[in-house]
Order: C-alpha cells, then structure tokens, then sequence
C-alpha cells in the first residue's frame, strides 16, 4: 500500500548460520494443508468489490478477487496478472488496452472474457456506492471490450491509471453473480485470485482455501489460511497472547508495540517503515461550524503531534505535517511551515477575525476499535479544550456505520487512518482533498483539482513533484485536513511460521500466500 524501504528489527535468524540446512526453510509436508491463522482488527466492508474502499476489504479482494495488474513484492511498477500484457496506446496517455489471459476460469468454470472485464468497472461506476472506490475511476470515461482485449478511454491524461488498476478497484467479478447496479448479498464471493473463500463470517472470520483453478503473476497459492477478525486492539492482543493466532497484523495496542524485544524467542517481529497516515478531517459545509477557514486555521495552530505520538502511541507512530508522507515523492513539511508551533494568540486573532464567538463547538467522531482511536479522540479533545476556544463532543460509532456517517456529511471532524492504495504520491491527492473525494469533507477547490489532473499526466512521476508541493501548500492554507501522524507496520507472528514480512510490502497487496510453515 506503499513504497517504503523495509527495515526488519527482530528475530529473522540467520538459520544457515545456525548450522540448520537449507531445506528446512521449506515447509514441512505434513504441514502443507495446515491452517494459517491471521488475527487482524480490521474490519471488512462488504464482500463486493463495487462497495468497499478500506484495508480490511481490500485486504481480502487481494486474495480472493484477480486484477488486470498487480505488484510484485516491494514493487513500484503495476505487473500483469489476468492480463497477459497492458500499455497505453499512443503518448496522450489516455487510453490504454489489456489482453487477457487464455483460460482464466470462474468458480462456476466459466471462462473470463474482457466483457467480465468492462463489467466490472462499469458497475463500480453506476453503483456509486457511498463507501465504495469510485473516485478512484475518476479519470475512466468508458470501457471497451472485444474477446480476450480490453480497452480503456479516460477523460484526461492519466499515467496512475494503471495503478489503479491494480488495486481492489480493478477486482473482476463474474458478470453472471453480481448484479450490474447493486451489491451483492449474502456471502458468496466468484472471483478468480489465489484464493476461495471457503466460508465468512462477519466480524469474526474469513477461511480462505487455495484456489486450484488460479493462474496469474504467482507461482505458489499458498496455504490455508484463516482470517480472525477482532473488535479492538486488545481483543487481538489477548488471541495473541493465548496463542489463539499464528499471525498478528493491524493493530495491536501501542503499548505492546512500544515494548517489543528482538530477543523473544517465542516470536518474529517485523517492523517495517509505513506510508500508512492519520489524518483528522474537517467538514467544510456551510452547515459545519468548521465552515470558515480561519477556523480550520486556529484549530491547526493548536494541534500537538509531538504530545500525540509520544503519549496516545508511545513512540510508535512519527508526527506528520503534510498531506503526502515521508518516503513518498514529493513530501513537504507545509503544515510545520504554516503552523509551526502551538500559538493559541494566533488561533484566538483568527477566530475574532471570522467573527466567531469561542469557544466554537463541535463533533469529533472515531471508529470505535481502530487502533487507539479513543484515546487520540480524547487527547485532540484535551489539547483544543485547554485552550478554552473549542468545546468538543466526542462519540464512537461502529466501523461501518462511522463511514456511512462521514459520507452523510454528519460529522464536523473525524479522524481516518489512510493506508495507501499504491505506491504513488497521487494516491494522497485527489482521494484525499479533490472534489468528491472520498472524505467527503465539503472541500472542492479548482486549483487543487487542476494540480492533480496535471500531476497524473507526467509518465516518469518524479517529474509531478512541483504540482503536489503546490497541492500540499494550498491544502495547508485551507485546511479541509490536518496530518496527524505517519504510522509503521508491525506484524507478529510464531517461530512457527514464515514469510510474514512480506504479508504487507507496501504495494497495496495482502500477500496471504507468503505465509508458511517452517
């Protein structure tokens, strides 16, 4: 979900070493059929591809659904998957055509065609669900297909399309299970990845079994594996804890992270640089008393990221003034350039200025279970409160029903974690701040959306690196976002088990099939 440079801390033995051979680091035979179990706190969406835009959803698409494109692993550039090649026709880039691979066959044995392929993306689009990916298409005007040949027509030019592609946006589905303009019910999933689903149950767990049928960019379906799904951070540290799980991912609690020791016998842990970030969301309606910029100004004079990650995450999470994050092309420091300490002088002019009477009040909403969501909700509530400008009413909702009440436009303020959908700068921007972005903030802004429609028309990317620091000043200015912190990833997992660095490398892919048995 990101391009990161990986840094292992703890206890990958160097086995040769050790004086154990080399075919032990193969799986034992007796184990190859042996269930995997994952424990995650990441919630699942929906099982429809058309209505689900997060890392649990998406998570799973990435094992169960195939892409025309995919990542390698640590990956910058799409490869082909169920397609057998794809290339922009022309240099305008903006249209851009996939062959299929021969032979690629559904559940029901029915083989794909390029019309699954158009379909898929058509209903995507005519869906329009209100927690689904759209926005990520919007550059697609139409989809043509003829046989195995795909092509695509986008409104402007766009060298990110097909990274896009790539990602759960571009999930093919069975034309003949899911219906052309609604969700799918129920629990049944047609889709040709690595893996079937072989049962699902929500909230609680997922069984994925290897899909024989699978061909593609890997060479090995992996194992059995089970998704656990649990409420909050400490429900997934006690399966941990009880050994309840072979794998540990997304999110522990910080204080068990902060006091992970390399020297445990009994674990692996892997912690690698993140592009994952945190970011609190203001709703620029009219209907919002956030409305006025200078509101938005005053609130980020007084944000603390420093007390934030120090304290609410206890070091494990690094305080971030930007929109795009560190490691990706084009970061800036445009909020600490703009706001560059707490000033309550300069949040309480700016608030006379708009002609506002302190404290202002608002809502703050979190997802209840996500990480310590709680306890940054109630610190940003105390750092705003001290300073007698704000009043803030703080409440929990449900993951699902968190995201219906953002995209109602409900909330005045809420912070959403944003775990990257491929390693390009362009996945920070339009999603995040263009009109109609998936935050759903009220924010649209001409200049920014110009900025990111010119950003995706460079083929080499660092050549967009002006157009996002542009984009990142505006956005400072306007503040319809505050950056709050840049996290890292951490998987644990037993002695038992390999591969788990490489179950989320920072392209976007959950790559189950990494797991195995030693």
């Amino acid at each position: 979900m990101r391009s990161v440079r990986t840094r292992v801390i703890a206890t990958l033995v160097v086995l040769v070493a050790a004086g154990i051979g080399a075919w032990q680091l193969l799986p034992r035979q007796q184990d190859t059929a042996k269930t995997i179990t994952v424990g995650t706190t990441d919630a699942v969406t929906a099982l429809d591809p058309a209505g689900a835009y997060d890392a649990g959803s998406w998570a799973l698409f990435s094992n169960v659904f195939q892409s025309l494109l995919t990542f390698d692993p640590g990956g910058a550039e799409p490869v082909p998957d169920a397609a057998r090649s794809c290339a922009f026709q022309g240099t305008d880039l903006k249209t851009y055509r996939c062959t299929l691979r021969a032979g690629l066959t559904f559940p029901s044995g029915r083989e794909m065609t390029g019309e699954d392929v158009k379909y898929s993306f058509d209903r995507v689009r005519a869906i329009h669900s209100e927690v689904g990916p759209e926005s990520l298409l919007s550059t697609l005007k139409s989809v043509d297909a003829s046989g195995l040949t795909v092509t695509f027509h986008l409104s402007s030019p766009d060298a990110t399309f097909p990274f896009k592609v790539a990602t759960g946006a571009g999930s093919i589905v069975d034309r003949e299970k899911y219906p052309k303009d609604a969700l799918r019910t129920g629990t049944a999933v047609d889709g040709t990845g690595p893996y079937t689903l072989a049962s699902y149950t929500k909230g609680k767990k997922a069984a994925l079994t290897p899909n024989s049928r699978y061909e593609g960019a890997l060479k090995d379906t992996g194992r059995p594996v089970e998704l656990r799904y649990y409420a909050d951070g400490d429900a997934l540290e006690r399966a941990w804890t009880d050994k309840a799980v072979d794998v540990a991912d997304r999110q522990l609690p910080p204080k068990l992270l902060s006091g992970l020791s390399a020297s445990d016998p009994n674990q692996r842990v892997t912690e690698t640089d993140s592009a994952e970030t945190r970011n609190l969301y203001l709703n620029t309606r009219a209907s919002s008393p956030l409305h006025d910029t200078r509101v938005r100004q005053a609130m980020a004079w007084l944000i603390n990221r420093e007390q934030l990650a120090a304290t609410v995450y206890e070091g494990t999470v690094d305080p971030l003034y930007s929109l795009i994050p560190t490691g990706i092309t084009g970061h800036t420091t445009s909020f600490f350039d703009a706001y560059p300490k707490q000033d309550v002088a300069k949040a309480r002019a700016l608030l006379t200025q708009a002609g506002v009477t302190a404290p202002v009040s608002f809502t703050y909403g979190y997802a209840i279970g996500r990480g310590a969501a709680q306890p940054e909700a109630e610190d940003i509530k105390k750092q705003l409160e001290a300073t007698g400008l704000f009043k803030v009413t703080v409440k929990g909702y449900e993951w699902t029903d968190f995201q219906k009440h953002w995209a109602a436009g409900k909330l005045d303020a809420y912070a959403v974690g944003w775990v990257a959908d491929y390693p390009d700068p362009d996945t920070f921007g339009g999603p995040l701040v263009g009109t109609g972005s998936t935050m759903n903030t009220g924010y649209s802004n001409q200049d920014v959306d110009r900025l990111v429609r010119a950003s995706q028309q460079y083929a080499d990317r660092a050549d967009a690196s002006d157009d996002f620091r542009t984009l990142q000043a505006d956005i400072a200015r306007d503040v319809p976002v505050i950056p709050l912190w840049q996290g890292k990833e951490y998987v644990l997992s037993s002695e038992a088990i390999g591969g788990s660095q490489y179950l989320d490398d920072g392209t976007g892919v959950f790559r189950l099939w990494s797991l195995t048995w030693l």
